[in-house]
Formats: structure tokens, sequence, C-alpha cells
């Protein structure tokens, strides 16, 4: 392939381990406070010289990008966005910490209004490390991002050789490298050695079809995670309302359910006060309407992970307050 035929890519950077450099090569712990720099995005072209027979990628000026809060998630899909409307622009590859990698990934699956290709990756050991996977798993996100088949994917996560979908992947593991699954869903495909091969497709709203506009949106309504646990303390819920939050997202024990919690939240969600929803701890499976739990008022979250189901409750109330209105959205995305 010439190089004016290879596709032409982003890179975006933001905090993580994939460009964090250790001590030396026995530093898998401590990379953070070695006092060395990260990487920046060339110093990471520099060292894949292959890349440049894949793609031609450009670094973007507006690096690095932070990611630690909803207001940072919306400001980085705002600049996706306005990067893929760019018609020298045919996809973005995202580099970031590992700990929200699947956040990011399923707010800019929400958010972000085109069909090309949004790969995000990350690493599990810093570039200094012995056996590293930073190296390779850059390399399979551009490889993932400069492939047709990519297209209309929404955005996908990208490691130790698997492609995951932004609304199922979630982090598995603290250390090992094969971290990244998607549970009861399954992968999409892989980024073997001799071509990318897909195997599904997202079949939920995202991407070029959400209706998710951030245009408009100042701020996001504030939305909290209650945990449900055996030493879980009355009174949480209504400490949440008093703070001013329009959404509690309940990770309930087992199917759902809100513990300790049930009265409190019956009432908020037969009050108006704010919009509950019902999600799980476990990691798998649905939380289904009209469950044990299930209260008038309050929606359940089907099998999104009580953070991702945060992120979609915001992005709902920008839209309405009615939970009627915020349940057909969590079953369309």
């Amino acid at each position: 392939m010439v190089e004016s035929d290879c596709p032409r890519l982003r890179l975006l950077m933001a905090p993580g381990t994939l460009p964090s450099q250790g001590k030396n090569r026995l530093d898998f712990l401590r990379y953070s406070r070695s006092g060395r720099p990260r990487l920046t995005g060339e110093a990471l072209l520099d060292t894949l010289p292959e890349i440049g027979s894949i793609a031609r990628v450009h670094v973007d000026e507006a690096n690095p990008h932070e990611v630690a809060t909803v207001e940072d998630l919306r400001r980085l899909a705002l600049r996706a966005e306005s990067l893929l409307r760019l018609a020298e622009v045919d996809g973005l590859v995202l580099v970031q910490g590992t700990n929200s990698l699947e956040e990011t990934a399923y707010f800019l699956h929400l958010t972000v209004h085109s069909t090309k290709p949004i790969v995000v990756t990350g690493a599990q050991r810093p570039y200094t490390a012995l056996s590293t996977d930073g190296p390779i798993n850059l390399l399979d996100a551009i490889r993932v991002a400069s492939a047709s088949e990519t297209h209309g994917k929404g955005v996908v996560v990208v490691t130790n050789g698997e492609i995951n979908a932004a609304r199922e992947v979630t982090k598995t593991s603290t250390y090992r490298l094969h971290a990244f699954r998607s549970r009861d869903m399954g992968l999409l495909g892989y980024a073997d050695a001799d071509r990318i091969v897909y195997y599904r497709t997202p079949t939920r709203r995202h991407t070029s079809s959400s209706e998710f506009d951030l245009g408009p949106v100042a701020r996001l309504p504030s939305v909290d995670v209650l945990y449900i646990h055996a030493g879980t303390r009355r009174g949480q819920a209504e400490a949440a309302i008093r703070e001013g939050v329009k959404g509690l997202v309940v990770a309930g024990t087992g199917a759902g359910s809100p513990g300790h919690l049930a009265k409190e939240l019956t009432g908020i969600a037969a009050s108006g006060k704010a919009v509950v929803v019902q999600s799980s701890r476990v990691g798998e499976g649905r939380v289904v309407q009209h469950n044990n739990w299930h209260e008038p008022g309050m929606v359940v979250a089907d099998n999104l992970s009580p953070h991702k189901a945060a992120l979609l409750l915001a992005l709902a109330l920008t839209k309405s307050g009615d939970p009627e209105e915020i349940q057909r959205i969590f079953e369309e995305y």
C-alpha cells in the first residue's frame, strides 16, 4: 500500500499506563511515581515505524485529553466529533488508562455522531517494562481503525489482540494482560497477525444513530451510584438528593435488590425527586422490569454495569425526566 492510499488517522492521548515510563524494566507497579514523563504521541509513533505501512497517523494537537470526570468526557466527545467531521480524518485512536477506559469508550459510543472508526486502547504494563503490551496494543488499535470493516461498528476497544464493543466491554483483572472482556456478550472479533476479522456487530443504537447532542449541553446532570452491600446504611439515597443529584443508579445485589435502601428509593421514585435506575453489581445478566424490587417510577438498566448506566442516565436526563421515556432509552442503547 502506498502512503497516499493509507487511512488518515488522528491519535488522541490521555493519561494512563501505555505511554508511561518506569525507573527500569522491572518497574511494573510504581511507574507513575518514577519521575519520568509519559511518552508523547509523537514519541510512541517513533518507536513503531511499522505503522507507516498501515496508516498516516497525525497526533492531535489538543493532546493530552483528561478523562477523569464526566465534564472531561463531554469535552473529549466534542473534540472527537469535530475531528471526524474533517474530510482528511478517516478515524480516531485514543490511548488512555485502563481503569476507566470502558467508561470513556461507552460515552463516546453514545455521543459522537460518525460512522468512522473510533478505537480506544490502553495497556496493563508501562511502555518500558519487560513484555509490555503497550506497543502491540497501539499497533493493533491502528490496524483496527484502518480496517474498512470497522466502519459503522461504533466505538470499539482493542487490547490483547481482541476487539470488544464499547457497550459490553469491562475490565476484569487488575494486572493480567487479558483484562478486557465482554463476559456474556462475547467479543466482536480479533486483531490477528494476518488480518482484522469480525464475527458480530453491535445492535443497540450508537454514534451516528444516537439522539444525544452535546452541543447545547453546558453541563450534564449529576448522577450518583449507590453500591449495595451488607453494611449499606439507610439515608444514603436521601443524602444524595440533598446534594442535588438528578439521578440515582443502584448497584444492587443479585438481580437488582436495593437492600436497606428500598423504602427511601421507592419514595424518591414516587416523588419524582430523581430518576432511580436499578442495576446489578453481579457483572452479567439483565435487571428486568417488574422484578421483586421494582416499584412505580423506577427504571431498569438491562445488562449495563452500574457505571455505564450512570453515563447513559446522565445523557438521558438531558432529554427527559420522565421515567417511561428514560426506560425507552435504556432499552434502545
